[in-house]
């Protein structure tokens, strides 16, 4: 098989249907059976696993792997890379703000790169609608801080969209050290250490309603994720549950 796509849900019984209906229809009008969706709903208290099955009955690539657990979009991303065939594994998020033929661009761009992601801030890339200026500085943040503790020079580590060759994931997921905020990252970390050449391209995203994130709180999130990942590879990783109590402070005063 040519390739997998994962997609991780969490209560997204309403964003779901009609990205998963476009990239079913695609992929199989252009991959047939070289292609697969796994759809994995996790801790989900909707129809999310429902909706994705229905879908299935008329496209027999889609996969549904259910997870009645939190285990977040990391762990969620790791039971469907697990469970994949394709030659490529990636995954997409299930808003739909990447578009099949813009995933799809990532399959037809990775040549003899171990990884290739998809970037919204390189030049060349079509965001829509613009985001919030508090949300691209929050970005912008981040993104300096993923430079400075794990020496990535990447734009956009938190888009949705990446794509990775079967022999670099597979050792990039046995050594995962976290899955939460901080996956990407982590991945794509993983991926550095195991001497993976990782590739970025300008990409096509529309941001679709419906997000459940909360700036205020996912930034904590995510900076404590960082800090925690960088001490996880490090002589400090003995600090990580005095980090975590803090965190739980920081979020508290956030909320």
């Amino acid at each position: 098989m040519k390739l997998s796509i994962v997609i991780p849900a969490h209560n997204e019984e309403h964003r779901l249907p009609p990205m998963l209906e476009a990239y079913a229809k695609y992929f199989d009008e252009k991959y047939g059976d070289e292609a697969e969706l796994i759809v994995v709903p996790n801790f989900c208290s909707d129809r999310t696993a429902e909706v994705a099955r229905g879908i299935g009955l008329r496209y027999p690539q889609v996969k549904v792997i259910e997870e009645p657990k939190r285990v977040g979009k990391g762990g969620a991303v790791l039971l469907g890379a697990q469970s994949a065939e394709g030659d490529l594994i990636g995954f997409v998020d299930a808003d739909g703000a990447t578009s099949p033929e813009a995933f799809d661009d990532l399959v037809q761009k990775i040549s003899l790169d171990g990884c290739i992601i998809a970037s919204r801030w390189m030049k060349g890339a079509d965001v829509s609608p613009k985001q919030p200026l508090s949300r691209r500085a929050a970005s912008r943040c981040f993104n300096l801080l993923v430079r400075v503790l794990f020496g990535l020079k990447l734009t956009d580590t938190q888009c949705g969209a990446k794509l990775f060759r079967r022999e670099v994931i597979q050792p990039v997921l046995r050594n995962l050290g976290v899955t939460n905020w901080a996956f990407d990252v982590d991945m794509l970390f993983q991926a550095k250490r195991l001497g993976a050449t990782i590739r970025e391209v300008p990409t096509v995203w529309h941001d679709v309603s419906g997000s459940k994130v909360e700036i205020g709180r996912s930034s904590v999130n995510m900076f404590v994720a960082m800090v925690r990942l960088r001490m996880f590879y490090s002589p400090l990783r003995f600090m990580i549950p005095m980090l975590g109590r803090l965190a739980e402070r920081l979020l508290r005063y956030s909320g």
